[in-house]
């Protein structure tokens, strides 16, 4: 474990979209590592940067679950369907499970800010 979470690392430093999907797994699981949320938040959001599925479904299950980022249905809304629309495909569930604790309008809003962050090609969403 150890040793996979190295060249993971160094795979993720250099910008490789599944290592650091890989090391944040790891951090979400704490497998070979001390389990640390906000570390695995960071390592996939790089990853669903460059437009890995798994990784924005799993930052879409950080936000709907408060895990390592602050809990909101939105952004959980907003990045399961930008991983539906990558071809995930659990996300369109879960996207349905976190609308039907959202108001029509808190919908409408991370609608508006998917299509935002598709635009800018996942950069700062």
């Amino acid at each position: 474990k150890k040793e996979a979470e190295k060249w993971y690392r160094k795979g993720a430093e250099q910008g490789g979209a599944a290592a650091q999907y890989n090391l944040g797994l790891m951090y979400d699981l704490g497998q070979g590592v001390v389990q640390d949320y906000k570390e695995a938040a960071k390592w996939y959001r790089k990853s669903a940067e460059q437009g890995l599925a798994a990784a924005q479904f799993a930052l879409g299950t950080m936000y709907a679950n408060g895990d390592g980022v602050i809990q909101d249905n939105v952004y959980a809304h907003m990045w399961f369907n930008i991983a539906a629309s990558s071809g995930h495909k659990n996300a369109v569930t879960n996207r349905d499970i976190a609308a039907k604790n959202m108001m029509a309008a808190d919908i409408s809003k991370a609608q508006g800010l998917a299509r935002a962050c598709v635009a800018k090609k996942y950069k700062g969403c």
